[in-house]
């Protein structure tokens, strides 16, 4: 599957950057092209001039809202970032369309933090324009949702967060959630952290976008996981996590036929698959899936047809209700990597929280401003409640 990839503010922009070293490396290693385009969108100069692999062009990074905000941003609110990304949205449009490789992608992956200014307030409106401009490909939303001490700092964050998750949920066909503080502690201390998070927020992909592309014969997979089946599985709210097993160097050319060796493949990709959901990008309720998709990548001899069985069972236990899609990637080196995603989950727990929090900040603000005493008065907790910015 190849993506047109595009960064909206800081963090969107750095994401973006992920992103494009992402398609080097698979053009390096594999010979692959997976990303057509990887652009970065804001209104801040400072924040363009910090990405280091995305092309330093204007027809890469974009600037937009130049004339309102002096190229200095929008100051964190996602009004202003919202109006401003629909004044430029042409601007956005055309240089994407004029891509290189804008011919071959097969969807759009859009990037923001959703507690931002310029990333949440432009996602929603970008997503929608897009999609009416080119309705035959998919538009996907990638949103990073804030720390716990960014929500517990400042109001506005929830309230970004809020209105930026509606306004995606309304027009993007589907929304892979990354919750930051679920990769707050792993591998690296807090001043090293985001550059690693956005690392770890990228791999999943990998294999994912490779699997479709590849030339090679020895590296078709016996079930090919390609663009089509990633499609017909993204739907609304979404997580994705990825797993390995270390594959040790093989003692003997031959394929071993020993029970135990057989056994511990198994186990391999069980372990990996334990820790593809363990490392899900949103705390979830698997439960609630309707929709399910596993790709295995490891040596070929590695993957077998008691591994990819036990696999499915495990999805299915835990998704019962999804409909399951899967695939196998074979590869000549290299460790048992899986990478897992769940869609079209009707229920969310941090998401509703938003929601709730977001209303109660509203009815709060209202009261302030009309001056009312009493605060015992009901509200509907449902996404209605929240402002759009489209």
């Amino acid at each position: 599957m190849k993506l047109v990839v595009i960064g909206f503010g800081q963090c969107g922009g750095r994401i973006a950057d992920e992103f494009a070293r992402l398609n080097i490396r698979a053009h390096g290693l594999r010979g692959l092209n997976i990303i057509t385009g990887a652009y970065a969108v804001n209104t801040d100069i400072a924040d363009l001039s910090g990405l280091t692999t995305i092309k330093a062009n204007y027809d890469h990074r974009i600037l937009i809202g130049n004339k309102k905000t002096g190229g200095h941003g929008v100051g964190k609110i996602n009004e202003l970032g919202a109006e401003l990304a629909r004044e430029d949205s042409d601007k956005v449009i055309e240089t994407i369309r004029n891509g290189k490789y804008f011919t071959e992608t097969d969807a759009f992956l859009l990037v923001a933090s959703a507690a931002g200014g310029t990333g949440s307030g432009a996602i929603g409106v970008m997503t929608q324009l897009i999609k009416e401009r080119y309705v035959d490909k998919p538009v996907y939303n990638l949103i990073i949702l804030p720390f716990e001490h960014e929500e517990a700092t400042e109001d506005r964050t929830v309230y970004n967060v809020a209105t930026c998750l509606k306004s995606s949920y309304l027009v993007a066909d589907a929304i892979f959630l990354v919750d930051n503080q679920r990769f707050a502690m792993k591998d690296s201390p807090i001043s090293h952290n985001l550059l690693k998070i956005n690392t770890m927020i990228v791999q999943p992909f990998f294999n994912l976008l490779c699997a479709g592309e590849e030339k090679r014969h020895q590296y078709i997979g016996a079930k090919i996981l390609d663009a089509g089946d990633i499609i017909q599985t993204l739907v609304g709210w979404t997580t994705l996590g990825y797993g390995r097993a270390h594959t040790p160097a093989l003692k003997s050319f031959f394929k071993s036929h020993d029970f135990r060796d057989k056994a511990t493949e198994t186990q391999k990709g069980i372990h990996a698959l334990d820790e593809a959901v363990s490392g899900l990008s949103i705390k979830c309720n698997p439960l609630d899936s309707k929709r399910a998709m596993y790709l295995i990548s490891a040596p070929a001899r590695e993957i077998n047809v008691d591994l990819i069985k036990e696999l499915g069972m495990y999805i299915k236990n835990m998704a019962p209700e999804a409909i399951i899609r899967s695939g196998d990637y074979p590869r000549d080196k290299g460790d048992m990597d899986v990478t897992l995603i769940l869609s079209e989950l009707s229920d969310i727990e941090k998401v509703r929280n938003y929601f709730t929090k977001a209303i109660s900040l509203i009815a709060d603000l209202k009261k302030r401003q009309d001056g009312l005493v009493n605060t015992q008065r009901g509200i509907d907790i449902s996404i209605k409640d929240i402002p759009s910015l489209l």
